[in-house]
C-alpha cells in the first residue's frame, strides 16, 4: 500500500452533481490509512501546475456534506491540454507534497490527462496511483451505462422542452415553431432527452437533429411541413453539434478549444438553432423562436435528480477503494443493476481517454429524426417522472 497524501481535481465543463463525487472521494479517504492528507487542485491541473492546491481536510463536515447538493465545481475547473513539457512540471509538484493518489473527476479530455501523468509516473520509477471519476452531461463516456451528471441534465432539457412545448402550442398563432438547442458536440444524448416530454403524438418535440445523423435540409423542411400540417405547429430539438453529410456543421462553427473540439458556444452568434430558425422561416414565412440554453443545464441544483446525486457520491467513494486495492489506471463506472439500481465497475483509463460514446443505432429510428422505444426504457429511469400537466378538452 502506498503511504502518502492525495489530490482531488475537477477539469472541463460542471455539472449539478460534481460535487457528490467530490464528497464521495473524500468521505472515502477518511477511512484510508494509506492517505495521509487530501489536498484539492484549484481550477484544476493548470492550477496544480501552478502550485495552486488547498487542504481539504480543514472543511468541515457540514461543508463536505452540503457539496453533494452544490451545483458546479467548487475546485473550480480548467481545459488545459497537457503537452509533453507539463508533465515534468506535473511530477516536480506531486513529489514536494508527496502526492501518492491522484483522483480527476471528468469527461474524456480528463481520463486522457489522468492516464497521461500515471503513465508518465512509472516511466519515471514514481509510485502513484491515478483514478479518473466519471462526469460529464454529454454522456459520452465509453464503458459505463450513463455518466454521473447526465441524469439531471436529462431532466433539465425533458422539463424545458415539455413546458416550451405547451407555451408553443398554445401560442401557435403567433409563433408556428420553436427550436430547442442541447449542448452536445459529437453526442446527442441530451438533445435525445428531450423525447422523455413526449405523451402524445401532437405533443413536443415533434422532430429530433442528433449529431450522429447527418443533417439533410429537404428531409429537414419535409419533415417540418408534416408536422405542421398535422399539428398546426412545430417542435424541434436539435444538438449544437448537427453537421451536413461533409462534415460542415450546420452552425457554420469554425473556433476551436485546446483539444481541437469545436466551441459551438463561442461563435459570437453562430448555432445551430439560429440556422434552423432561418431555414424555417425562409422556406414557409413562419414566425417562430429558438431558445439556446447553453451551460444552465450543467449547473441547475433544482433539477437535480436523487438518483443522480446518489450515483455520483458512489462513484467518488469507489475510487478511493479502488486505490485502497492497489489498483492505478482505471476509470470508474456505472453498470445497471436493475432499472433503476445501480454498482460500479472499471474500464481501463486510456479506452476511455479522448474518444466519444455516440448513441446506439438501435436507440434512433429509422429516418433518423426521432428515438426508439428502446431508448426510452434505458432514460426514462434516469430522469424521474416528469409532471403532468393540464389540458383543456376542446372537443
Amino acid at each position: 500500500m502506498l503511504k502518502g497524501n492525495a489530490v482531488i481535481g475537477q477539469s472541463g465543463g460542471p455539472t449539478s452533481v460534481i460535487n457528490a463525487s467530490l464528497a464521495g472521494i473524500l468521505d472515502a479517504a477518511k477511512n484510508f490509512g494509506g492517505i495521509e492528507k487530501v489536498f484539492g487542485m484549484r481550477f484544476g491541473i493548470e492550477g496544480f501546475m501552478a502550485g495552486s492546491i488547498i487542504d481539504l481536510g480543514r472543511q468541515s463536515a457540514k461543508t463536505i456534506e452540503a457539496l453533494k447538493y452544490t451545483p458546479s465545481s467548487a475546485l473550480g475547473s480548467c481545459r488545459h491540454k497537457l503537452s509533453q513539457e507539463d508533465l515534468p512540471v506535473i511530477l516536480e509538484q506531486l513529489k514536494k507534497a508527496n502526492i501518492r493518489y491522484v483522483f480527476l473527476i471528468g469527461g474524456n479530455d480528463t481520463m486522457d490527462t489522468i492516464h497521461r501523468i500515471e503513465l508518465y509516473a512509472q516511466q519515471q520509477n514514481y509510485d502513484l496511483a491515478g483514478i479518473g471519476v466519471p462526469k460529464t452531461v454529454d454522456n459520452d463516456l465509453f464503458g459505463t451505462d450513463h455518466t454521473p451528471g447526465f441524469p439531471s441534465a436529462a431532466r433539465y432539457v425533458a422539463l424545458s422542452v415539455l413546458q416550451a412545448g405547451i407555451l408553443a402550442r398554445d401560442m401557435q398563432k403567433v409563433d408556428r415553431f420553436v427550436i430547442y438547442q442541447s449542448i452536445g458536440r459529437d453526442a446527442g444524448w441530451l438533445a435525445a432527452s428531450a423525447a422523455a416530454a413526449k405523451t402524445t403524438p401532437d405533443s413536443a418535440p415533434h422532430i429530433l437533429c442528433l449529431p450522429e445523423r447527418p443533417f439533410e435540409k429537404k428531409k429537414f423542411l419535409d419533415d417540418v411541413k408534416n408536422c405542421y400540417e398535422q399539428f398546426g405547429w412545430v417542435s424541434v430539438v436539435c444538438g449544437e453539434g448537427i453537421c451536413y453529410a461533409d462534415g460542415r456543421p450546420v452552425s457554420s462553427a469554425s473556433t476551436a478549444d485546446k483539444f481541437d473540439n469545436v466551441e459551438f458556444g463561442a461563435m459570437g452568434g453562430a448555432s445551430a438553432a439560429m440556422a434552423l430558425h432561418r431555414m424555417i422561416s425562409q422556406q414557409f414565412g413562419f414566425r417562430g423562436e429558438f431558445q439556446i440554453t447553453e451551460s444552465l443545464l450543467m449547473c441547475a441544483a433544482d433539477r437535480a435528480v436523487k438518483l443522480d446525486i446518489e450515483n455520483a457520491y458512489m462513484c467518488g467513494q469507489a475510487a478511493v477503494e479502488l486505490a485502497k486495492d492497489g489498483k492505478t489506471g482505471l476509470m470508474v463506472t456505472l453498470e445497471r443493476l436493475k432499472t433503476d439500481k445501480f454498482t460500479t465497475g472499471t474500464i481501463d483509463l486510456e479506452q476511455v481517454a479522448i474518444k466519444a460514446k455516440p448513441i446506439p443505432d438501435e436507440f434512433i429510428n429509422k429516418e433518423g429524426n426521432f428515438v426508439t422505444d428502446a431508448f426510452l426504457q434505458y432514460l426514462r429511469p434516469l430522469v424521474g417522472p416528469l409532471p403532468d400537466y393540464a389540458r383543456l378538452d376542446f372537443n
